[in-house]
């Protein structure tokens, strides 16, 4: 049986043919006897599937002898806090984050919170779960099944990130969008000094205001509206399991993540002159630019977490950030955190003498951007290479890293092809000069159009 849920990064699949309790129940049984783990810390996230989900694939743990720890409904971050934390030989939370309500999956870890991704182990449990030949290993005792709570130790963690001296009791907008990011704010909230406006705020695996993807542009209205409305500092929105955190300014203005690396990077780098900073290859020149004047070094990666963790390890980089709103951090065992870059926005706007809007107003004119624009194509290999054969004769440097990166004196682009779908996915980028990144756009687009 071919068990198409197996992604290049992770497990996502629709419930009743793609994912069921049968599968999971495979999936754990072949995770345990890829990684032969003492014990696995297990959660996830609040849709209706993901406790019967869990429960069999702690079952198919179980019955490889591992001992199961459950931390109940929680957020991805918290699965990897956990593993690392407890020192657990491996993790795996139940999620599909952002997916449509009818889809759950998974995503796995082994010791130290290090990915499980295609190419390091992903497509070997695969290959057992399909197999399903699972019997009863002679000798091997159950394993046993604990539930547990590590919700006091993940937020003392958080805290660590910023020095409470600096805050100033700031006004919030967060918007859970009924996911699992509320009862982290409730955790925080008697430990910082902020006046938090709650919208969307319990966990409701229902969904009834949509699904908590605030990448689209229709979930964005009511965290701009009440950003207005109560004159907060700033708004946050997550998506379903809350790895990714989305900023609204102080004028309900949604922020571009590219701009919000720059900014984390230069709050890292303003305590910490001389670290390293990893980033992606779709947009790099505000990053650049911040990480060098700063006294940092700029690191690049190829797109994805699992690279982006690998060179941030390889580098012992301080921080990485990805425009797609992932943001990794050294002290966070090399994961990304839906929860950091909010309170190290907080600190910096504590501290600033100035509004959200005018710490990024700088950024945005010195290197406007196109933002991601999604092209549907099937033949994406041959209109990338029509592009690059366009434009290579004038462009002053070409990058392979992902995809292709052109560069040019006042402009760049990149054009990379999706992992999962048939899509080509573009960047452009300028210095100084919104008007070239318009008219480059269009023209690259109309490339892509004729292919």
């Amino acid at each position: 049986m071919k068990l198409t849920c197996f992604k290049a990064y992770d497990i996502r699949g629709k419930l009743g043919n793609e994912l069921d309790e049968g599968i999971a129940y495979r999936i754990g049984r072949a995770y345990a006897q890829f990684l032969k783990p003492k014990n696995v810390v297990v959660g996830g996230d609040i849709r209706l599937s993901s406790e019967s989900l869990k429960l069999s694939l702690s079952d198919g743990l179980r019955d490889e002898g591992v001992d199961v720890f459950d931390i109940g409904m929680c957020g991805t971050e918290e699965i990897y806090f956990a593993t690392s934390h407890l020192s657990m030989g491996g993790g795996i939370v139940v999620t599909a984050s952002h997916n449509p309500i009818d889809y759950n999956g998974m995503k796995l870890v082994r010791e130290d919170s290090r990915p499980i991704s295609g190419d390091t182990g992903l497509d070997e449990i695969k290959r057992l779960a399909e197999k399903n030949g699972f019997t009863s290993a002679k000798g091997t005792k159950r394993g046993s099944y604990q539930k547990i709570s590590i919700l006091d130790d993940y937020v003392q963690h958080l805290l660590t990130y910023i020095d409470m001296v600096n805050l100033k009791p700031l006004k919030l907008v967060v918007n859970a969008g009924n996911g699992a990011a509320g009862h982290v704010i409730d955790a925080l909230e008697g430990f910082l000094p902020f006046e938090f406006i709650k919208i969307n705020h319990d966990a409701d695996g229902r969904f009834p205001n949509g699904i908590p993807n605030p990448l689209l542009t229709e979930n964005r209205s009511q965290t701009q509206k009440a950003v207005i409305q109560h004159g907060a500092d700033f708004g946050i929105a997550w998506d379903g399991d809350f790895d990714r955190c989305f900023i609204f300014d102080e004028n309900g203005a949604f922020i571009e993540g590219y701009y919000i690396v720059g900014l984390l990077a230069q709050a890292y780098l303003q305590k910490n002159r001389g670290e390293r900073i990893v980033h992606d290859p779709r947009l790099t020149w505000n990053t650049i630019d911040i990480v060098n004047n700063a006294g940092g070094q700029a690191i690049l990666s190829k797109t994805g977490h699992a690279f982006i963790k690998e060179r941030m390890r390889q580098e012992n980089a301080i921080y990485g950030g990805e425009m797609s709103a992932h943001h990794y951090f050294r002290d966070f065992f090399y994961c990304d955190s839906g929860m950091i870059p909010w309170l190290l926005i907080s600190e910096l706007v504590s501290l600033a003498e100035q509004p959200l809007s005018a710490m990024l107003d700088m950024m945005v004119y010195d290197f406007p951007s196109s933002g991601e624009i999604n092209c549907q194509l099937d033949n994406k290999k041959q209109a990338i290479q029509c592009v690059l054969e366009h434009y290579t004769a004038e462009a002053k440097k070409l990058d392979y890293t992902d995809g292709i990166s052109v560069e040019f004196e006042e402009w760049r682009f990149n054009l990379r092809e999706s992992n999962t779908e048939p899509l080509v996915r573009l960047n452009v980028e300028s210095k100084r000069n919104a008007e070239i990144v318009n008219n480059k756009t269009s023209e690259i687009l109309a490339l892509l159009d004729s292919r």
